[in-house]
């Protein structure tokens, strides 16, 4: 009896053995299996400096973080770009009150339309017109009628039929009636209006281009005292460009000199102005000088209240390679920049900087127009290159 206990308790102790080394080993599996599977560290491409050319490999993960532009010539100003603004051309421009009282019966023009010069901008009811009308051919006909009388006077004169002095005084009456009639007719003139005696009076354009501003609308009530126009006309084939100049660069600044402008609308586009008039005095509390550039806005695209970037360019015509100061690297008293050779492969070659500026500097001599630049990036392949210098 006791052996047959001792096999029983043997074989017991051995299936719980058992058990519990399958528990562990299924508990081992189950953790292996939640494991996060790390990845081997991918290889960085190292390039290779052949004979001052840094050489990388075919997709090298480097190369993403590089973006090169292709170098252009552009007109070399004489500072950095300064903040000006668009504004209509005044002399230009018109600003058309009505010069009578009256009544608007209808409004001939909207905001953006192109008129002609003398196109009917309104039509109003005005009284005081008709009675200006009924006064010109009062004018006018008084001026006839006295006219009769005074040629009638010098024939009885010749006759002796009457004395000298009636003709003289039909010669002051007729006198006074062509005065009369001479400013009844600038009375209408002034007016812009002519044979209005329903007194109708048509306001019209003094001159050809677009209705920038509209204030007025039917049924509306004019005065000439009203501290508004009713429309402002202007011609938008040129544009005034107004810059603040600092003192410091106003020695820089002349009549005549040509601009460089860009607008947020047009990036990259450049459009060309002259300066027309720079100011006399300087604003105390900025210390800048106004200076008035004209812009050729034939085709339209510059409308006023724009903002633009504006370059002072040089008179000689000189041209300079436009390049962001991130292609830039600049050891000691010397700059460089890094030029794309090949697919891969690039130069490190020093420049001459013209004018260095907070975004973009000018490199007059070192590149060529036409080069692929690199324009970031430029602080690693330094880098690169002076490690394997090493």
């Amino acid at each position: 009896m006791n052996s047959k206990k001792r096999i029983q308790t043997v074989l017991t102790v051995a299936v719980a053995a058992a058990l519990a080394l399958g528990a562990i080993s299924l508990t081992r599996h189950l953790q292996a299996a939640n494991q996060p599977v790390v990845a081997e560290p991918e290889q960085v491409a190292s390039p290779v400096n052949q004979n001052g050319v840094l050489q990388y490999p075919a997709n090298a993960p480097q190369l993403s973080t590089l973006r090169t532009e292709t170098a252009a010539a552009l007109p070399l100003p004489v500072s950095e770009p300064l903040n000006g603004r668009l504004a209509l051309d005044e002399n230009r421009t018109a600003r058309i009150s009505s010069p009578i009282a009256g009544r608007v019966l209808a409004v001939r023009a909207e905001v953006g339309d192109r008129v002609a010069r003398d196109a009917v901008l309104l039509q109003a009811d005005a009284p005081e017109l008709a009675a200006a009308d009924a006064d010109n051919q009062k004018a006018v006909a008084d001026e006839r009628r006295k006219k009769l009388a005074y040629d009638r006077a010098r024939t009885l004169l010749s006759h002796e039929v009457v004395p000298q002095k009636e003709v003289e005084a039909a010669e002051a009456d007729y006198r006074q009636a062509v005065a009369e009639s001479r400013r009844s007719a600038l009375r209408l003139k002034n007016l812009h209006a002519s044979g209005a005696d329903n007194g109708r009076f048509n306001l019209r354009s003094p001159l050809a281009g677009v209705v920038v501003e509209r204030q007025v609308t039917p049924g509306m009530e004019l005065r000439p005292d009203q501290a508004a126009p009713l429309f402002v006309v202007s011609d938008p084939a040129r544009l005034w460009l107004l810059v603040d100049v600092p003192e410091r660069n106003l020695g820089r600044v002349q009549s005549g000199q040509k601009v460089g402008i860009e607008t947020e609308a047009y990036p990259g586009v450049q459009f060309a102005g002259t300066v027309e008039k720079v100011g006399f005095g300087l604003d105390p509390a900025t210390r800048r000088v106004q200076v008035r550039c004209t812009v050729d806005n034939a085709d339209g695209r510059l409308r006023p209240e724009m903002f633009a970037r504006v370059s002072f360019l040089a008179d000689n015509n000189r041209r300079a390679i436009a390049l962001p100061n991130g292609g830039l690297v600049t050891e000691g008293i010397h700059t460089y920049a890094f030029v794309e050779k090949a697919p891969g492969a690039f130069e490190k070659r020093q420049v001459t900087l013209a004018l260095r500026g907070r975004d973009v500097s000018f490199v007059e001599s070192g590149l060529s127009a036409g080069e692929k630049v690199v324009v970031e990036g430029a602080l690693l392949l330094n880098a690169e290159m002076a490690s394997h210098a090493r």
